[in-house]
């Protein structure tokens, strides 16, 4: 587009700032005053300009800007470690207990301040438990620190490289930092740009000037407008028909919940009913129901959250408690041994979050049909290092196939079928593996273009242990499999954590390899 033409675009806004630059050619953003725009306008003029090659940045700056936070404000009648030095001062010894209750001071922040000067070896304790001044008491760094408070107020910002250095130390010693959630100073970073105008820049202020633009334009007709006859009169500005439109994006699930629901449909289409439970449990139905021992290492609180409040969860009811203790303890009808140890049906009672979805199926077996086939979609929390395949919140698909026809081999099959329709997985291999609810056991790996071998998830057949208690007296073949897992391979992506990303954009572009 000529000058002459995108002269005629100009927003009212860039006319005002062209004037007020008179016959300069460049200014500071941080500095440059037009009448009529704001700091904010400025910079989104600049930007306008700079997008059609009218400026040019010909140099930026960075400033450390210093102010209080809202805390910093309280202190300007003193610090907590001032005003209490002003009362042990007053005397030749405070009790301890008057100094928690330090005039304009909670307890937690006198109790604080307290610590921080015995620690400088400021206060000692002094005969009958009074705290008073040391000897050698320095007093000079809390001073100075109250007197920059009121000098840092008195000007509302100030620079930091005007500072000297100890107070510099001073600033970023009591600086409100990223994630701190309390601080006497803040830290602003301020950016300031030297723009210039452009050849083509300078064509168009010239083109605007024998326009006659005078930046009072009218950039919008409203219903109002025409209804009183204000418009007539005005000049109403060019619109650029050039400009794309912005983009209207249409709302959309979260790859990552579209993925779920499309191995919900896969499921339920095969047969399946699902299975639905809550996310806090108690160890009963998490691990007991399910013959772990209540001496097992995945009960310590590195591996399972358990709930603060309430701890405990109302009493198991009865034969389910009864059978499952037996089973335990000397196991019962099983056949089994038992883990040999005095059931604490206190214990069992504890509430945790839900750590495996295998809890779904132990509940499920007491009224479950047979022949039937269960699956539940869950969510589970286990404390673990957040890593590429590991977060310590995550998904799991859980299922049991109950009937006197189902086999190891059935297992196998439906594995398989879960790795190559699933999860869309060219190469899998099945490796033995231990778990105290199920024997045999296996586990299912695949190979991720990015990551390599992954381990997809555990399976198995029920022990005696796990079904007898519940009623059941036919074979169960059980699995859980990491969903997380499963979409990383479907959404071609090599990080779990870009499942929940909070990035739109990429929400947007992620695409699935599923087809119902």
């Amino acid at each position: 587009m000529n000058p002459e033409e995108l002269a005629k675009t100009l927003h009212p806004l860039e006319i005002r700032v062209l004037e007020a630059m008179g016959e300069a050619r460049d200014f500071n953003d941080q500095q440059f005053k037009a009448e009529g725009v704001s700091q904010a306008q400025l910079r989104t003029v600049v930007e306008w300009q700079l997008a059609k090659a009218c400026m040019k940045v010909l140099e930026t700056t960075e400033s450390h800007m210093v102010e209080l936070t809202e805390l910093g404000q309280t202190y300007l009648e003193g610090t907590p470690e001032q005003r209490i030095l002003r009362l042990v001062q007053q005397t030749e010894g405070v009790p301890i207990q008057e100094l928690m209750k330090a005039e304009g001071l909670s307890q937690k922040e006198a109790g604080t301040a307290v610590g921080v000067l015995k620690k400088a070896g400021v206060l000692v304790p002094g005969d009958g438990g009074l705290m008073r001044l040391a000897a050698d008491a320095i007093l000079e760094p809390y001073e100075a620190l109250g007197v920059l408070i009121h000098n840092v107020s008195e000007v509302g910002r100030i620079s930091l490289d005007e500072l000297s250095e100890a107070n510099r130390d001073r600033i970023e010693g009591g600086s409100r930092k990223r994630g701190k959630a309390k601080g006497v100073f803040r830290l602003h970073t301020d950016t300031s740009r030297l723009v210039q105008l452009t050849e083509l820049g300078e064509q168009v202020r010239q083109a605007a000037a024998r326009q006659g633009r005078s930046g009072d334009e009218l950039n919008i007709l409203s219903p109002q407008m025409l209804a009183d006859g204000t418009w007539r009169g005005k000049t109403f500005r060019r619109y650029n028909m050039d400009i794309r439109p912005p983009r209207r994006v249409a709302g959309r699930k979260s790859p990552y919940r579209e993925f779920l629901d499309f191995v919900r449909r896969k499921l339920m289409s095969l047969g399946f009913e699902e299975m639905r439970g809550e996310l806090v449990e108690s160890e009963f139905w998490n691990m007991d129901a399910l013959f772990m021992p209540q001496f097992h290492s995945a009960r310590e609180i590195h591996d399972v959250y358990r709930v603060k409040e309430p701890t405990r969860a109302a009493p198991i009811k009865q034969p389910f408690l009864g059978n499952v203790a037996q089973v335990h303890t000397d196991g019962g009808d099983t056949g089994s041994r038992g883990w040999g140890y005095p059931f604490d049906e206190e214990r069992t009672r504890r509430l945790v979050l839900r750590s495996q979805g295998t809890v779904l199926s132990a509940r499920k077996l007491q009224e479950a049909k047979v022949p039937g086939k269960y699956f539940g979609i869950a969510r589970c929390f286990r404390y673990d290092q957040v890593d590429a395949t590991h977060a310590p919140d995550f998904f799991q698909c859980e299922g049991i196939v109950l009937g006197d026809d189902v086999s190891f081999v059935t297992l196998l099959g439906l594995l398989k079928l879960f790795a190559k329709e699933v999860a869309k997985a060219e190469e899998i291999h099945f490796a033995p593996a231990y778990f105290p609810f199920t024997e045999p056991s296996v586990e299912i790996h695949m190979k991720h273009p990015t990551l390599g071998w992954t381990e997809l998830g555990g399976a198995g057949i029920f022990r005696p242990e796990v079904t007898q208690p519940q009623g059941v007296d036919v074979p169960v073949i059980a699995w859980g499999l990491g969903l997380d897992r499963m979409a990383m391979m479907a959404m071609g992506i090599d990080d779990i954590r870009d499942l929940f990303a909070s990035d739109l954009n990429k929400v947007r572009s992620t695409r699935i390899n599923i087809k119902d």
